[in-house]
């Protein structure tokens, strides 16, 4: 692959060092991605959009590095990053330990043990391609239920009915949620955790050491039932894994009931970034407490 020059340019600026060879790679539907090779050894990661917006990979930076502050599962080092490119460490692949699903359910939940004072994040981010609003209101900040419903289920409404992708019966149907959402997300007593937010199978990688890395976070500090319900929409996680979680930091009753609400963001979400396709699955969700 024939690699941008200006991003070529600002990365062998920042390295001190040539770029001698490039291989693009099979990565997520927003940005392009390869491995490049340098002129003194060095084997790393790229990713690269010229036409994202402008500070996607900024803030892809500063979750990585939040969720390295935690310090107990892997994350890939940040090498430099700019407004259409972001360089990391390459994650040589390896196969996974016989114990890997224990090991990264015990990591996931001590990563969810890292907690704030207040829901939300210092800054707003993305998941996928679309915002993700974090910066709490004053009453939101401690206030989980009122956090996610305005910060999390109202906006993608909003995106919807932007997009075209809203109906009346989806905005009945969220009027009706919202008079019961006290009922339904409620304050287990714990600190807001540390979350990957947009974990499934695809933003994890398996080291040559055979252990999980952690890729591509939509960082917030939320309740942790939110991390756990997106692992259960797209796959990749077996019983082992929520068996160690549990075992390792154990869910409060009633996490199974709360679980759509929390899966019912992220399908509003694809159904922002992808459309229609995911309106009956999303509606299907919601009419489990309505």
């Amino acid at each position: 692959m024939i690699l941008n020059s200006k991003i070529k340019a600002k990365i062998e600026k920042e390295l001190n060092s040539k770029i001698i060879g490039s291989q693009s790679l099979l990565g997520g539907c927003i940005s392009n991605a390869c491995k490049i090779d340098t002129d003194v050894g060095k084997i790393y990661f790229l990713k690269y959009n010229s036409t994202v917006n402008n500070n996607m990979f900024i803030k892809e930076v500063h979750g990585l590095q939040e969720l390295n502050k935690a310090g107990v599962i892997k994350i890939p080092d940040v090498i430099c990053y700019d407004e259409d490119y972001i360089l990391l460490e390459q994650i040589e692949a390896g196969n996974k330990q016989k114990n890997f699903s224990e090991d990264f359910g015990r990591k996931f939940a001590l990563l969810h043990k890292f907690t704030s004072e207040f829901y939300g994040f210092y800054e707003d981010n993305y998941i996928g391609s679309n915002p993700q609003i974090n910066i709490p209101e004053e009453d939101e900040k401690h206030d989980w239920t009122k956090f996610y419903f305005n910060k999390r289920i109202l906006f993608q409404l909003h995106l919807a009915e932007g997009r075209g992708n809203s109906t009346s019966e989806l905005r009945k149907s969220i009027a009706v949620l919202e008079n019961k959402i006290d009922e339904i997300v409620v304050d287990d007593g714990e600190k807001p955790s540390l979350l990957h937010g947009d974990l499934w199978g695809g933003n994890y990688l398996i080291n040559n050491k055979g252990f999980a890395c952690l890729i591509d976070p939509a960082v917030y500090y939320g309740n942790r039932e939110a991390d756990l319900a997106m692992t259960k929409l797209f796959g990749g996680f077996d019983s082992r894994f929520y068996g160690a979680y549990n075992e390792a930091f154990p869910l409060t009753a009633g996490y199974e009931y709360r679980e759509n609400i929390y899966k019912f963001y992220h399908v509003l979400n694809h159904l922002n970034l992808f459309g229609g396709g995911y309106y009956s699955q999303a509606m299907s969700l919601i009419s489990y407490y309505i």
